[in-house]
């Protein structure tokens, strides 16, 4: 089947007014929106209060098994069940991150979905949007120039500028960055310390966008931000320093969903986008609640495998806004179970090895390992899960045999062959009707750890429960950090892990259901304005780096103005 790309599919796509898709849901457009254009609109969190006396939707996470480095069309899953729903006889909302810059101009190009499974119009999806984003790098940065400038004006809270976790961010991968020293040059240049980048979705701002519930509860997290500690290593705080006010300020538009579509009319709310490595991997908590309240079911999505954005799902996001997920989708593809077995190597940029495009029953259900130990830790937070099964061209009629035989050997509800990439929401129908029968059953959700666990015990806790490791080690400043955290009061908070997302151990290497590892804790920080913890688990890195063939390459402007090469 010859499917022309992902661009020239949005491009070519007849989008409806976003009042017509806003109306659909039981918004009044002219009350609840602020428009972007014809497509685009975010909405009022005043809507939530009006709309507060309907009942909720049923909640579906979208998740999947360890990916490889190529993603394994999550959100291209995401978008085809929303779609889905409608042929079905149902009135869904999805509810997805904005996109970073870092991987759309990074390995993954466009994060949209894919196919006729896709949020239009895809160049703002993937492309500033309403600039929400922007709004949190220039808060960050605005806070850090307040920070120093603190410094520089005599040091009033004695602060200690060799611990300063607050570094600056911008929204690239660039590796150049991750370590710089600020302050150089003459006196008035302003005090010399060492200091460096993250990527924006890795800002706590971006993680408080993501965990609010209203404009005044944004305001109190951003005050409670540790930004410093003094030099009797107590923390010292945004509002300390008082910028927590024009942080506020700069981010009072972003803290409002943005209503978008899909290719066939599906109400899509875009909204925060931290990614789930390196920070907690869900959209946000406002963008859920207001859809919760405007279709029969919301289809959200969490980052990555289920090891990392599904367990912060449950643990962090479904804990902090006392929503009960329903039923959860893991997405599988043949030729990720077939990586599993370690036997193939996939390089972002280079063509995929010819011998996964082969069929070899043995290799997938090898691999199927991977997918097994996902099932198993979804059973763990009591949900129902069904497994997707995201196929290619390439995948045979006896590989695909063997993956629904396996799921639906070991706890899926349901296991579906999903053709929505080719196929749109006609293509996932069966899909569909397996999730609205596991939200029909009964579940019993619950979390992994109660909040008067102490932190190293949460820690481990999803160590040997999710990632199945022997035990955990931390470095020395780490175990300090729990200390000093426990001191402060913050004991009670969730743990959000920053772990590689291609292994279920802190090892990439590490391919299938592998045992018998250890992990390292190298660094715990606190994020006390968001409310979480913050481990890093071995060499994860909070600021990415290009590769050598990166996805930007490809992007430009044609003859007419348009965008070419986005993915």
């Amino acid at each position: 089947m010859n499917i022309p790309s992902d661009l020239s599919i949005a491009q070519s796509a007849k989008l409806l007014r976003i009042d017509n898709i806003a109306e659909g849901m039981g918004l009044e457009p002219d009350r609840d929106l602020e428009h972007y254009g014809r497509h685009v609109a975010k909405i009022k969190l005043e809507a939530l209060e009006r709309l507060g006396a309907r009942p909720d939707a049923k909640y579906v996470d979208v998740t999947a098994i360890t990916p490889t480095p190529l993603g394994e069309g999550k959100s291209t899953t995401t978008v085809g069940i929303g779609q889905a729903m409608k042929h079905i006889g149902k009135r869904a909302i999805i509810t997805v991150r904005q996109p970073s810059q870092g991987p759309t101009f990074g390995i993954k190009g466009g994060a949209a979905g894919g196919g006729y499974s896709q949020i239009v119009p895809m160049e703002r999806f993937n492309l500033h949007l309403t600039g929400d984003i922007h709004a949190i790098s220039a808060a960050h940065n605005l806070i850090a120039a307040m920070l120093d400038a603190h410094l520089y004006h005599g040091n009033e809270r004695d602060i200690d500028v060799h611990n300063i976790p607050w570094r600056r961010v911008v929204d690239l991968n660039d590796r150049a960055l991750r370590n710089v020293i600020v302050g150089l040059g003459k006196r008035f240049d302003g005090i010399p310390r060492q200091s460096g980048y993250d990527i924006t979705v890795a800002s706590e701002l971006m993680a408080i966008l993501a965990l609010t519930t209203s404009l005044q509860d944004m305001r109190a997290r951003i005050g409670k931000m540790v930004v410093a500690y003094d030099r009797a290593k107590q923390p010292v705080t945004a509002e300390d320093i008082r910028a927590a006010g024009a942080a506020t300020v700069l981010m009072k538009d972003a803290i409002k969903p943005n209503l978008m579509q899909t290719l066939e009319g599906t109400p899509a709310l875009v909204h925060a986008g931290p990614f789930a490595n390196i920070a907690h991997g869900n959209s946000s908590i406002i963008a859920d609640l207001i859809a919760m309240k405007c279709g029969d079911y919301v289809v959200t999505e969490s980052g990555f495998g289920a090891d990392i954005g599904a367990e912060k799902f449950f643990n962090i996001k479904a804990r902090i806004a006392g929503l009960r997920p329903n039923a959860v989708v893991l997405v599988a593809t043949i030729r990720a179970l077939k990586a599993h077995t370690g036997r193939y190597r996939i390089v972002p940029g280079k063509p995929i090895d010819p011998a996964l495009r082969k069929e070899n029953v043995a290799d997938v259900e090898a691999g199927a390992a991977n997918m097994v130990r996902h099932l198993e830790n979804l059973r763990k937070f009591g949900v129902n899960p069904v497994v997707a099964i995201n196929v290619f061209a390439d995948d045979t009629p006896r590989e695909i045999a063997a993956v629904r035989e396996i799921a639906l050997a070991n706890g899926a509800l349901g296991a579906s062959v999903a053709r929505h990439w080719a196929r749109g929401g006609a293509g996932a129908a069966e899909l569909a009707e397996m999730i609205v029968s596991a939200c029909d059953a009964p579940n019993d959700f619950r979390l992994l750890y109660p909040d008067d666990m102490a932190i190293s015990d949460k820690i481990e806790t999803i160590a040997r429960e999710i990632y199945r490791a022997d035990g955990v080690d931390y470095a020395p400043a780490a175990s300090r950090k729990i200390r000093q955290y426990e001191a402060q009061g913050l004991g009670s908070l969730p743990i959000c892990m920053a772990k590689t997302h291609l292994s279920l151990s802190d090892d990439p290497k590490l391919k299938g259901a592998p045992d018998g590892f250890r992990i390292t804790i190298t660094d715990v920080r606190a994020s006390a304005g968001a409310g979480f913890i913050y481990p890093l688990c071995g060499d994860v890195r909070t600021m990415p780096g290009l590769g050598k063939l990166p996805a930007a390459m490809h992007v430009d402007i044609d003859a007419d103005g348009k965008v070419v090469g986005l993915f």
